[in-house]
């Protein structure tokens, strides 16, 4: 019997393998990485410390060799592995199949550092199914190295970009900002679609709807009346939305433009018009259903269908994957095995009938750019599916809409077309000026629903003609018709539609940027950072966005250009398929190339002197002022109107007037007339006097986060910040005097000395109101008049107290919006200091910039919770235990130190 130990990234994956692996195998988890690049200065060990180097990570002057760690909360699970793996004769590692799953299993391998008696197999699978665990177990692989250094090189990349350019934009944009080769990539292309809409002019038109009615008996079930749209006046096309440029001017000038008096001319002058039917033209209708899964539609149906955002959809796949419901969902293929196209095709059978059934299976082959996973589309699992209704009583609500989402469209995959007959038809009359008036209609027949019985593919436009159908009366050139109906109706053009995370996740496949198993990381970065929040499903950038992007397009250009972040997706597939090495590449791309080689394009670094000579050289280059500046236009007298990016919000400014603009407003609907009227508002500012111990004036303002009171002004090139102290609760702008702005401004007061131990008593008020504090010691006082009379004596009694919590009654929720459709908890709107937040008992998360307690959908609200869950977790922590109301405090263990002061070419453990 085996004495074997498989390792896997998660526990619920080892849950379900270890049920179908039996006796002599011990199933444990490696609860995702065990090691990476140091995160912050206190993970880097001892050693090496006094490295120039040891804070990026990376050795770039001795080939790029990493120093890896293992964080603190990863090691009592190292040494819970190592200890099993004593009791080992085999050795199974099971990570996932893709580059990251390799890179996890050769960490492990060398973090674990088996003996040489212990036997060390890969074992992959792409569906956990008994059988496929089975296979797996006796058909095991080595170790690829080749996708192990493509997903090193990827990594190094990827600090390499972040640890060099992020400083770029703390010194001249905002603090804490960050780039990345992909993040920065997708946040220009959402800022790009905002300056499209900026840039925008709306049009007005006309158009002019009929209804048309057939002379005579029409046949049996045939409808006897039907609508069309005029099309052309004497032989010239009439515009419509899709016929006007950006600019709102028409991009053809044979094109007619109707205006209101036209178009209601035009249905005057019809009305006792003889019309005739001119030409009747059909053809055959043929839709085929859509390929199965792969991550990136499977992505994109998911907010579309179900409203899921992309990192809420691959965590409902994650678990169906981990409990064995699905094939692996990290996939850029759309094949299904022979046993797969079995189970569609006798589900089909079972469920339609053989009519529904093609005479062979259809085999989908598209290899999508830079595609790099060799696995099967996503699809349920197993050699006969799941029915959804079997599904959905074994998991929770989000996981089952997932699955039946996934066998709708694996199923319809091997289903017969959609087919029909579609009739265009041309009709017209003369108006009583003479003027020949054209209309056309159209009408899709079904005759075969096909896979439709199934399964509708979702767009990104908001209608698709083609999904109704529209039945047609019986119709041959030169029949009459009369009129029942005119209609003009006028119409706006509109703005190119914002991004949503669907058509973000299109529009990065299309361009080959990034890896579709990262698009959902990608999208909670952006928001994350701030240079995106979403508008319902909309994502809008912020203003903070625009200027990142403006820095880096005009002085790091290559590192947003999307052909050339494509150009290093192909590189990287080849450094996986060993057709490049990694090493020589790195550095291609970060010293740029070498004495001899070209500096052209396929030098790949930043322009041709690579990322750190770019960096380096052009920071002294870049304007702060000009990359933080948005231009808006100008006013009557030409004086320019702009949106700067300040230390503390956006503003708009013209000339020495400025004014703080709103956190939550589009920067496409901040029009010159808006811009002004901030600009122009009263803006609550207010000298009080000056400050007799610095001679500064006194001003009492306005802020985002309410009313407050400074000393002085804050200098334009930084230097030291201007004292400020936000009112009390009974102070007004309008009412405070200059003795109480110095009262607050004098916060916090140093009571005394704590004659016991020599320790300091001090007042000041906070976010939870005024309290005292000595030490580690505070006490809340009971108003914030005590800020300014309570007394030495006074304070040390109120601290010999007790700790006491705040007496509050509870309010009641804002709205109860059911259970969570991820977690089945209860999740309640409740109103906080704040202001309002989502909960479900365990977990709150505050609500969007553009989220309100009325709309809030209970999709968003679980979207919100997991986000939060998800950053409680990449804390260092765990989220809270459910239904706890205390969570177990972790402590931090010290990183070891290394042995050896140069990390080797497999990357120094440094800690394990």
């Amino acid at each position: 019997m085996p004495n074997a130990l498989v390792i896997v990234e998660s526990p619920a994956k080892a849950k379900t393998i270890a049920g179908y692996l039996g006796t002599g195998y011990v199933v444990e988890s490696s609860i995702g990485h065990i090691r990476d690049l140091p995160s912050n200065a206190s993970e880097v060990p001892e050693a090496y410390r006094g490295e120039s180097w040891s804070r990026l990570g990376i050795d770039v002057d001795n080939d790029f060799k990493p120093l890896y760690v293992v964080p603190s909360d990863k090691k009592s699970q190292i040494r819970k592995l190592k200890q099993l793996l004593k009791e080992a004769d085999e050795l199974y590692l099971a990570t996932d199949e893709d580059r990251e799953g390799e890179a996890i299993a050769w960490h492990l391998l060398e973090v674990l550092s088996p003996k040489a008696a212990v036997s060390v197999k890969r074992m992959v699978f792409h569906e956990i199914t008994p059988s496929a665990i089975r296979s797996a177990i006796e058909s095991p692989r080595d170790l690829d190295r080749r996708l192990v250094d493509a997903q090193e090189a990827r990594r190094l990349l990827d600090r390499l970009y972040g640890y060099e350019v992020s400083p770029v934009l703390w010194k001249k944009v905002l603090p804490r900002l960050s780039a990345g080769r992909v993040q920065s990539v997708a946040t220009r292309i959402v800022v790009e679609r905002e300056r499209e809409r900026m840039a925008f002019t709306a049009a007005d038109y006309w158009s002019l709807n009929a209804v048309f009615r057939v002379q005579g008996d029409p046949d049996p079930g045939e409808p006897s009346s039907f609508s069309a749209s005029l099309t052309a006046v004497d032989g010239a096309k009439v515009a419509v939305g899709k016929d006007f440029a950006s600019d709102g001017q028409l991009r053809s000038p044979d094109t007619v433009h109707l205006d209101e008096a036209t178009a209601h001319g035009l249905a005057r002058g019809l009305a006792d018009a003889e019309i005739s039917v001119r030409a009747v033209e059909v053809k055959p209708y043929r839709r085929r259903p859509a390929a199965p899964f792969m991550t990136s539609t499977f992505q994109q149906e998911a907010g579309r269908k179900l409203r899921l955002s992309a990192a809420m959809a691959m965590r409902a796949a994650q678990s169906l994957y981990e409990k064995g419901y699905i094939t692996y969902m990290r996939t850029d293929s759309t094949t299904l095995s022979d046993a797969a196209l079995r189970a569609a095709r006798a589900a089909v059978s079972e469920r339609f009938g053989t009519s529904y059934l093609p005479d062979e299976p259809r085999r989908y082959a598209k290899k999508v750019k830079n595609a790099q996973e060799a696995h099967e589309a996503i699809r349920p699992s197993g050699d006969q599916f799941r029915s959804p209704d079997e599904v959905r009583a074994e998991v929770p609500q989000m996981e089952a809409q997932v699955y039946e989402l996934i066998w709708q469209r694996t199923v319809a995959s091997q289903m017969t077309d959609r087919v029909g007959e579609t009739v265009h038809v041309d009709l017209g009359g003369t108006t009583d000026d003479g003027r020949d008036a054209a209309f056309s209609a159209a009408g899709t027949v079904i005759t075969h629903e096909g896979f439709r019985r199934v399964y509708t593919e979702g767009t990104d436009e908001e209608a698709d003609q083609e999904e109704a159908e529209r039945r047609m009366p019986s119709l041959a050139a030169g029949d009459p018709l009369s009129i029942d109906e005119l209609s003009p109706s006028g119409h706006t053009t509109q703005p190119p539609a914002r991004y949503t995370e669907a058509s973000l996740v299109r529009r990065l496949e299309e361009l080959g940027v990034g890896r579709p198993s990262t698009y959902a990381a990608i999208m909670n970065t952006i928001v994350d950072r701030g240079y995106v929040w979403k508008k319902g499903s909309a994502l809008v950038p912020s203003f903070t966005a625009f200027s990142v992007v403006t820095l880096l397009e005009r002085h790091f250009p290559n590192l947003v250009d999307y052909a050339f972040t494509a150009r290093m997706e192909d590189d990287l597939d080849g450094i996986a398929s060993g057709d490049r090495e990694a090493i020589p590449w790195l550095s291609r791309f970060y010293f740029g190339p070498a004495e001899g080689e070209p500096d052209d394009a396929s030098a790949h670094g930043v322009a041709k002197y690579g990322l750190r000579t770019a960096v380096s050289d052009r920071l002294g280059d870049i304007d702060a002022r000009a990359v933080n500046s948005i231009p808006i236009g100008a006013d009557e007298n030409g004086e320019p109107v702009v949106v700067r990016v300040g230390r503390y919000g956006p503003y708009v400014q013209r000339g020495d007037d400025r004014a703080s603009l709103p956190d939550d407003l589009p920067p496409d609907e901040l029009t010159l007339d808006r811009a002004l009227a901030f600009i122009l508002a009263p803006s609550g500012d207010r000298t009080l006097g000056d400050d007799p111990e610095t001679g500064l004036p006194v001003v009492v303002r306005s802020g985002r986060f309410g009313p407050y009171v400074q000393i002085g002004e804050e200098a334009e090139n930084g230097g030291e910040k201007p004292k400020r102290a936000s009112l009390l609760a009974d102070m007004q702008p309008d009412t405070i005097t200059l003795d109480d702005a110095l009262k607050v401004l004098s916060l916090p007061r140093v009571v005394g000395i704590d004659p016991a131990d020599d320790t300091e008593v001090v007042v000041q008020n906070g976010r939870y109101g005024p309290y005292v504090t000595k030490g580690k010691e505070n006490r809340s006082l009971d108003s914030e008049d005590q800020l300014f009379t309570i007394t030495l004596e006074q304070c040390l009694e109120l601290l010999a107290q007790p700790r006491r919590r705040r007496g509050q009654t509870a309010k009641p929720p804002l709205r109860d919006l059911g259970l969570d459709p991820a977690t089945e908890m209860p999740m309640l709107v409740k109103d906080g200091r704040y202001g309002p937040y989502v909960t479900d008992g365990d977990v709150n998360a505050s609500l969007g910039k553009a989220d309100s307690v009325e709309t809030l959908t209970v999709e968003r609200a679980s979207e919100l919770l997991q986000r939060r869950r998800d950053k409680i977790a990449a804390g260092g922590g765990k989220p809270p235990a459910r239904r706890k109301s205390t969570a177990k405090k972790k402590t931090a263990a010290k990183s070891g130190a290394a042995k050896k002061k140069s990390p080797p070419r497999s990357g120094s453990q440094a800690s394990s």
